[in-house]
């Protein structure tokens, strides 16, 4: 697996994660009745939240390639405001919790540290719809998809519900994005990304810690934390 294919599963990964947070409840059409319900009671839940932590498990399964990664990362996110940080951690068994990339954002500017590089990249946060954006985590599928409720799925003796969302626009590079909702929390539990590709992204959410408590400073980049580590300014 070359360098340059594990940059681009790494754009998917991280685009993705926007499915999983994603799009603002807000016009509804051509969609299930019941999935619109079960939907707009998760949106209301998260968004009387200030802040939110939660912890994932990112799984990329390739059939194509014989392949499957799995990758954990941790999001603090204040959605009112557009101020986040998503930390990733090594897909490598043997650096677990090492920390291989974080994005960070003040809801202006948006911070891109690669550890490995040891690299700074900072950027204008973009608000365009194409674009990455960690703060629109668990809202995702609020604009731009239609979707479906598909029934009930017990695990591990909880109850999901299932939502299958199609993006509106077919140009997209996935064609289904499928949810499991926590019937008795109404929360995201994970969520499935087909894409085109053949390839699978799996998010599942571990924790889910609402209104937690943390300084102002978690959502800038402090250069005192990161000696020797070279900013590069691309505004």
């Amino acid at each position: 697996m070359n360098n340059i294919y594990l940059t681009q599963k790494m754009k998917k990964i991280l685009i993705y994660f926007l499915i999983l947070t994603g799009t603002s409840l807000t016009a509804f059409a051509q969609k299930d009745a019941q999935a619109k319900e079960i939907l707009n009671k998760v949106s209301a839940k998260y968004h009387a939240y200030n802040i939110v932590k939660s912890d994932f498990t990112i799984v990329v399964d390739d059939p194509q390639g014989g392949t499957t990664q799995t990758q954990k990362a941790t999001l603090i996110v204040q959605a009112k405001t557009n101020k986040y940080k998503l930390t990733m951690y090594s897909a490598d068994p043997t650096q677990k919790n090492v920390v291989e990339q974080e994005i960070t954002s003040d809801g202006k500017s948006q911070w891109t540290y690669l550890k490995k590089d040891k690299e700074v990249q900072l950027n204008n946060v973009d608000h365009s719809d194409e674009t990455f954006n960690p703060a629109q985590m668990f809202t995702l599928y609020e604009k731009g998809f239609k979707y479906i409720y598909t029934g009930d799925k017990i695990e591990k003796g909880k109850t999901y519900q299932v939502i299958d969302l199609t993006p509106e626009d077919i140009n997209k590079q996935f064609f289904k994005v499928r949810l499991m909702i926590d019937k008795v929390q109404k929360q995201l539990h994970s969520a499935l990304i087909f894409d085109k590709s053949g390839i699978k992204y799996s998010y599942a959410v571990n924790t889910f810690t609402p209104n937690v408590n943390v300084p102002e400073s978690t959502f800038s980049y402090d250069k005192k934390l990161h000696p020797g580590v070279e900013v590069v300014d691309l505004r």
